[in-house]
């Protein structure tokens, strides 16, 4: 037996789409014609069809935060006014704009309806829903608070999404003015310099090593320019698997850390991601321990994460959790330890976490609107230095020609 999701039609031209069981097409098409329908298409769960070519990337198939932020608040409405989980999973299948979501939407549907919890349904699609929000949606659902939990996973994909957005704003500038000067360096070496090389070679004049290493890299550019396209062809995909190795991202996040401004500023974000989601995992219902391995699991940087990962096996044994992070002082800031500390000593852990969250993120959001005015300065330093790299190497031979007239 195979999954087919199909489109349907009945007569009176109500459409329909789902996930359907069957031996083949021919007794898809049977099922849904006792239903009252007609089929219209059809294909293979998590295939497309034979006779349909897909150009479409692979990082352009995902499902986007602000689509899943969406998906958890309007599940949150819909639930807390009564509506039946199926019911509401199918509206929302039908609104999205991923194909992907909601292909996933109806298969998690079609599980709900035939008896499974809602959260065993969400963990066939790891690659959609992460632990966090599986583990959230069991407690919702054992405890009865399942609007509560969603309620509070909605604000959590929120800040997320906030924070991640100012993020990449505040990268944009940046990275827009270091492309251009890339681009604009390129053509000068291409265009400009292999001429000027010409006439440096006409009048015999011994260059200095400044201006041979930009000949060189000028004539190389000029003359085997389609070498620099498959080099950036073969490194990019080249470093982004080197990025997903357990030592190249311990070393990338090693070197970011280390990094004036930044590493502050990820100390930050990585804090108020620790704080954030243990405080609702806590909250939620969900015991210390679990809490702990779920948080470790979400967190980006490899030094936090093993220091949340290291801290699990400290509580098992009856560490207080404010004792085990004095160890990653180099990580987390005092302020989180003392205020996990008085969480402890209160039992009112998860109402601190959330407000150290509200605190560090807007500490992370203060630092990214200022974070443009410090990185201008330091960009006008690195272009200075380049253009006066190039007009030192091309200038100086000309003294010497102009001396040799």
């Amino acid at each position: 037996m195979s999954k087919y999701f199909y489109n349907a039609k009945s007569l009176g031209g109500e459409s329909k789409s789902g996930i359907i069981e069957a031996k083949d097409e021919h007794q898809l098409a049977k099922i849904l014609h006792e239903q009252g329908f007609v089929l219209i298409s059809s294909n293979l769960e998590g295939k497309e069809k034979k006779n349909r070519l897909d150009f479409s990337l692979p990082f352009f198939k995902g499902v986007s935060l602000a689509e899943k932020m969406m998906f958890t608040r309007n599940l949150q409405v819909m639930i807390s006014a009564g509506l039946p989980l199926p019911r509401t999973l199918k509206t929302l299948a039908v609104q999205s704009k991923s194909e992907k979501f909601r292909k996933a939407l109806l298969g998690i549907m079609e599980e709900v309806t035939r008896g499974n919890s809602f959260s065993d349904s969400l963990a066939k699609y790891p690659d959609i829903f992460s632990e966090l929000f599986i583990s959230m949606i069991k407690v919702g659902e054992e405890s009865g608070t399942l609007d509560s939990v969603l309620k509070t996973l909605g604000h959590q994909l929120e800040t997320e999404n906030e924070l991640k957005s100012k993020i990449k704003g505040a990268m944009i500038y940046p990275a827009v003015i270091i492309s251009a000067m890339i681009g604009i360096g390129i053509l000068m070496l291409i265009m400009v310099v292999p001429k000027l090389a010409e006439t440096f070679e006409e009048f015999n004049i011994e260059l200095p090593l400044t201006t041979r290493i930009t000949v060189f890299m000028g004539t190389f550019l000029a003359q085997r320019w389609y070498l620099l396209i498959f080099l950036i062809i073969v490194f990019i995909p080249f470093l982004r698997t080197i990025t997903k190795t357990r030592g190249g991202k311990k070393f990338i996040d090693s070197l970011i850390l280390k990094i004036p401004i930044i590493s502050t500023l990820i100390k930050k974000i990585n804090s108020a991601f620790t704080v954030r989601t243990l405080g609702s995992l806590i909250a939620a219902g969900v015991p210390l321990v679990r809490g702990l391995e779920i948080t470790a699991g979400t967190l980006g940087n490899s030094y936090f994460r093993g220091a949340i990962s290291a801290a699990v096996e400290e509580v098992k044994k009856g560490e207080k959790l404010s004792t085990v992070l004095e160890k990653y002082q180099n990580l987390y800031l005092p302020i989180v330890i003392q205020m996990i500390a008085v969480g402890e000593e209160t039992g009112e852990t998860s109402s601190i976490l959330m407000k150290l969250a509200d605190f560090f993120e807007d500490e992370v959001s203060n630092a990214t609107k200022n974070l443009t005015s410090i990185i201008e300065p330091v960009l006008m330093i690195v272009i200075g230095a380049a253009v006066g790299f190039f007009a030192i190497s091309m200038i100086q031979p000309m003294y010497s020609m102009l001396g040799s007239l």
